[in-house]
């Protein structure tokens, strides 16, 4: 069978990696193309374009590269018609994927959404348009199967989140290595607090400012600077330089976490991440105002971060836009280190959330065998 994959972001490039082995395990003469990222092409598939063309966020961040966005998609749509899919996976990055779908259907090509985008916090007026236009909805957080169900009677299928038996991989893995197989970066023996400050260039220049001046509170840590992919070491070293207790590390995101006691992270997937290795976390969200502004009054969510979404109340700290201050975060920050007791409060709620997100099974497993025996029929 042949699959066209499209992704627009690094936390999709690496569901869609494993959903690439999945489908390759599932089906021997699989083809895939894709649009995403380094993990996607590694794991098997060829690589149209990496998910640094595409990442544009915000709403005013679009406006200024609506042309570029424009000719993505136009490009994307010939691309398809030369390599004439069996299937079209769309892995979240509804922006761009929506439009693809709604396309995709007027030229009678099959289309699964792997990834819901996130109509219950807003713009849920697509959702019409969605069951239109996309034949098999597979989502990955716990309450979206009755949130289709009950208010727009669309069965979808729920798989279970990737993150955790992405997550369980590696612990497992990391278990059998040396200790020096772990070793980061950082030279230091302080105790560590990672900061995932983001993989787009234009929020880490807003957030990692703030986040490393609470650096300066806490001399008996070491702070490390996870670095997204595709940074140069030049960028973070201009803004990391005058700190005496931080430092970074490629490519080490999960060794990191794995060794840290506290963390700093930017609202996203890297929340969940940072709960499913249970490491208290506060989260930040700083933006460009103007986008703020309109985000504000259109999102209809109680929380921005996936770890609060799913267990429904407030698990971790939320710093938000002007709340996000170093005086703010060196607060929030000392209540979860080690001895105080939201951070065990915190601990017992991250175990929770893992067993509400393991009930679907190994989520990219089954995603891959509903895609081959939708495409089988």
């Amino acid at each position: 069978m042949k699959y066209y994959l499209i992704s627009g972001e690094a936390s999709g490039d690496l569901h869609g990696s494993n959903l690439i082995k999945a489908l390759h395990a599932q089906d021997a003469h699989a083809t895939i193309r894709c649009w995403g990222g380094d993990k996607m092409e590694a794991a098997g598939a060829t690589l149209v374009r990496h998910y640094r063309e595409l990442a544009f966020m915000g709403f005013v961040e679009v406006l200024k590269n609506i042309s570029t966005i424009l000719k993505n998609l136009s490009f994307c749509k010939e691309d398809i018609l030369q390599f004439q899919p069996d299937v079209l996976v769309l892995i979240d990055y509804p922006g761009f994927n929506l439009r693809i779908a709604r396309w995709a259907k007027e030229n009678n090509i099959k289309v699964i959404y792997y990834i819901s985008p996130q109509v219950w916090a807003w713009k849920e007026n697509r959702v019409k348009m969605m069951k239109q236009c996309i034949d098999q909805m597979l989502v990955i957080l716990p309450f979206e199967k009755d949130y289709y169900q009950n208010k727009w009677n669309w069965k979808v299928e729920y798989v279970g989140h990737p993150l955790v038996d992405e997550i369980n991989s590696f612990r497992q893995k990391a278990a059998s290595y040396e200790p020096e197989h772990l070793q980061l970066a950082a030279k230091s023996s302080k105790p560590i607090i990672a900061i995932l400050p983001g993989s787009r260039k234009q929020e880490i220049l807003k957030k990692l400012p703030v986040m490393l001046e609470v650096s300066k509170a806490f001399p008996d840590y070491e702070f490390v600077v996870a670095k997204a992919p595709g940074l140069d070491d030049s960028f973070y070293l201009s803004l990391i330089k005058d700190y005496h207790n931080v430092s970074s590390v490629s490519n080490q995101t999960y060794a990191l976490l794995q060794q840290s006691t506290a963390a700093l992270v930017t609202s996203g997937t890297a929340t969940l991440e940072t709960a499913l290795f249970g490491v208290p976390e506060v989260v930040c969200y700083k933006g460009n105002e103007i986008s703020y502004q309109i985000a504000k009054r259109l999102i209809n969510i109680k929380y921005i971060s996936l770890v609060n979404l799913i267990m429904d109340k407030e698990v971790v700290k939320e710093l938000i836009q002007h709340e996000m201050n170093a005086e703010q975060l060196t607060t929030e920050l000392k209540k979860i280190l080690p001895g105080a007791a939201a951070r065990e409060q915190m601990l017992k709620d991250y175990q929770q959330l893992k067993e509400l997100l393991s009930a679907g099974g190994n989520a990219s497993a089954k995603a891959a065998s509903l895609i081959y025996s939708f495409v089988s029929k």
